[in-house]
C-alpha cells in the first residue's frame, strides 16, 4: 500500500484559500436555508391534513398520487443536501489542518478548476477517474504513478 504524503496545503495563495473558504459557506448557508423551506412547506401540508383541514386534501386520486411524488422528492433532495453538507463540514475542517485542496488518497494537489466547481471535493480528478473505474476502493491511498496506464 502506498504510504500517503503528509503535505500541507501550499499551492494555493491565502486569497484563494479565502475564495473557496467564501464558497463553502455560501452553500452551507443556501442548503440551511432550503432545508428550513423545504421543511416548512413539508410540515404545512402534513399539519394541514392531520388538524381535519380538508382544504389543501387533493379532491382525485391522480392529486393525491402527485403530493406524494412531491414529498417523495423533497425528502430525497434533503439527504442528498445533507450528504453536500456533511462534505461541506470536512472541507472547511480541513482548512484548520492546513489540507484543504489535497487530494485525501494521494496528497496531490486537486485542481482549482474542480475546486470552483465542487470545492468540497476530497480527491483529484486523476483519483476519482480510478474510482469510477473500480480499480480502487474510496480512500484508499495509492500513488497514482502505480496506476497511470489507466489514467492514459
Amino acid at each position: 500500500m502506498a504510504q500517503k504524503k503528509s503535505k500541507k496545503s501550499k499551492h494555493l495563495t491565502n486569497k484563494e484559500m479565502n475564495h473557496f473558504k467564501y464558497l463553502l459557506l455560501k452553500r452551507r448557508a443556501e442548503i440551511l436555508g432550503d432545508f428550513t423551506q423545504i421543511e416548512n412547506d413539508t410540515l404545512k401540508n402534513t399539519l394541514g391534513e392531520s388538524n381535519g383541514d380538508l382544504s389543501s386534501m387533493p379532491i382525485h386520486m391522480a392529486d393525491l398520487g402527485s403530493d406524494n411524488y412531491s414529498q417523495d422528492f423533497a425528502l430525497n433532495l434533503m439527504k442528498s443536501e445533507r450528504e453536500t453538507l456533511s462534505e461541506i463540514t470536512h472541507a472547511l475542517q480541513k482548512f484548520d489542518k492546513g489540507t484543504y485542496g489535497l487530494c485525501e488518497a494521494t496528497g496531490e494537489a486537486i485542481n482549482k478548476k474542480r475546486l470552483e466547481a465542487k470545492p468540497w471535493a476530497r480527491y483529484c480528478i486523476a483519483y476519482a477517474r480510478l474510482l469510477e473505474k473500480n480499480l480502487v476502493r474510496e480512500g484508499q491511498e495509492v500513488n497514482l504513478e502505480d496506476y497511470k496506464q489507466y489514467l492514459a
